[in-house]
């Protein structure tokens, strides 16, 4: 376990994990405890293990990501009967969301949605950066407008309410070409920005190319690195 981001609005926990045998075990024991019927949060969601992307690290290529993204969706099925889409070189994350069960069947497992635990996409891809800018005022068509600018290849994003404040949440999928600060201003723009906040970790070689003098205003810190914590977990 390299880092843990939970939200009660969103209702959701973001875990940073390395090799295969901590995200079945997490997925074991989320499909185990939770109900996706008694779930509310801002945030879309297939299900109580909502994505589960392998991202390779240095040492290894998106071939090993794929091989790994394979066999956690065998035993996803075979194990917990959970319906799990694959995404990445065929399709993106937002393709799965918007067709699953209705256009697109799942790769592996039941052709339904499993009664308590949903469905899970299943991915391998390059690292991205979740990452989120709140606005200054609690504006949600505001920010609804703003994501919907800003989005494109190398952004994804949503506008979404955050108990009684709104958000810009963002999905950072070349950060190395857009990266935080890039994000920043692109949002503050078109609205008054009040400050931001990092969902798990962020590359090395992402945090180098930005002017330290900015990372706190970013919240960006240097053991909040995936290099950093693979060397010192916590």
């Amino acid at each position: 376990m390299l880092d843990v981001h939970s939200d009660v609005h969103h209702n959701r926990s973001v875990l940073t994990l390395v090799g295969e045998e901590a995200p079945r075990a997490v997925a074991a024991a989320a499909v185990a405890a939770l109900d996706l019927r008694s779930h509310r949060g801002v945030h879309p969601r297939l299900g109580v293990v909502d994505v589960v992307p392998f991202v390779p690290l240095a040492g290894s290529t998106l071939g090993d990501a794929v091989a790994a993204r394979d066999r956690f969706l065998d035993w996803l099925a075979v194990e917990l009967g959970v319906p799990g889409f694959a995404y990445g070189p065929e399709r993106t994350l937002p393709e799965v969301r918007r067709l699953a069960f209705e256009g697109l069947a799942p790769d592996r497992g039941p052709s339904r949605p499993h009664p308590t635990a949903g469905a899970t996409a299943v991915g391998a891809r390059p690292p991205l950066v979740a990452w989120n800018v709140w606005l200054a005022e609690p504006d949600l068509a505001l920010a609804t407008r703003v994501a919907r600018e800003v989005r494109g290849p190398r952004v994804r994003a949503l506008g979404l309410p955050v108990g009684t404040r709104v958000q810009v949440s963002m999905n950072l999928v070349e950060p190395e070409e857009l990266g935080p600060a890039q994000a920043w201003d692109l949002v503050a723009e078109r609205a008054a920005v009040a400050g931001a906040e990092l969902v798990g970790l962020v590359p090395e070689s992402v945090l180098s190319r930005i002017d330290p003098r900015r990372w706190a205003e970013l919240d960006l810190a240097e053991d909040r690195t995936i290099e950093s914590r693979v060397a010192r977990p916590s």
